[in-house]
């Protein structure tokens, strides 16, 4: 895959999510708040670095730009992943 088509891609997902963001935010306000605090937890955010830095790094070396939007993409899913909480109740 060339490098335009990737960094689009990537372009394509982060919309689809801001979109679905978005929309949940006008069905229940408040709801955007709560689903990016993973911005402020610590651990949340260092494991997203890290993740997208070791996945830059190695894929910018072979692969280019494109790449590179790929991993910070995939740092951010990580960091979400990191930042699930047990359900309440």
């Amino acid at each position: 895959m060339n490098e335009t088509a990737s960094l689009l891609t990537v372009a394509i997902v982060v919309a689809a999510l801001v979109i679905r963001t978005a929309v949940a935010e006008m069905r229940n306000p408040g709801s955007a708040r709560a689903r990016w605090a993973l911005a402020s937890g610590t651990r949340a955010v260092t494991a997203g670095a890290v993740a997208a830095a070791a996945l830059g790094l190695v894929g910018w070396r072979y692969f280019g730009y494109g790449a590179v939007a790929w991993a910070v993409l995939a740092g951010a899913l990580v960091a979400v992943v990191v930042d699930r909480r047990p359900p309440e109740g």
